[in-house]
């Protein structure tokens, strides 16, 4: 790898581009995906900054359950961020539609339109947790620069007040990520 395919590698990880969009929620993951962006939890420190563009976006940041209407528009959205990418589906809603999993306005969970390589869970999640999800993203970013590709997707645990990493939430993953890769 030459020195300019590692400086984009390390740009990648050390400040990814985040653009969101709501399929269809109720706003609650939307709140705390920007309150993640405020001085109290302050992600744009480690480089996060909020695009309002796709184009110049690495990662799209999904809430909400995929309605029929956003199937459209979340493919368009996700074809135009430009490679590498990495999505990362934030709350419950996109990962199973949560309580909404009969409604008949629904077209099912988001990794079935679009492939998810975060999950965030939480109804709605903690910043902690968002921004947590989006530094794993950006790892994988990072790893897909440089050709490294990960197997396969990565359930982020619930991260409480307080946590970090000493607790129950880093053996949940590790148990997790061991029944995903086996």
């Amino acid at each position: 790898m030459n020195l300019w395919n590692k400086l984009m590698c390390y740009s990648r990880r050390h400040s990814p581009w985040l653009f969101h969009m709501n399929g269809g929620s109720c706003n609650g993951c939307d709140i705390e995906l920007i309150a993640s962006l405020t001085p109290r939890y302050d992600a744009e420190q480690l480089g996060v900054r909020l695009e309002g563009s796709p184009r110049h976006a690495d990662i799209l940041c999904i809430t909400g359950p995929v309605t029929h209407n956003a199937v459209n528009a979340i493919k368009t959205v996700y074809d135009q961020v430009c490679g590498p990418k990495a999505v990362v589906a934030i709350g419950s809603c996109p990962a199973t539609t949560n309580v909404f999993i009969d409604s008949r306005t629904l077209d099912g969970p988001l990794n079935r339109h679009v492939p998810v390589d975060v999950f965030v869970p939480g109804c709605p999640p903690r910043p902690d947790a968002i921004i947590q999800g989006v530094a794993k993203a950006a790892e994988i970013l990072a790893e897909r620069a440089s050709k490294k590709l990960p197997i396969a997707p990565v359930v982020m645990p619930l991260v409480g007040p307080g946590c970090n990493g000493a607790c129950s939430c880093a053996a949940i993953t590790e148990t997790k990520n061991e029944e995903v890769q086996a």
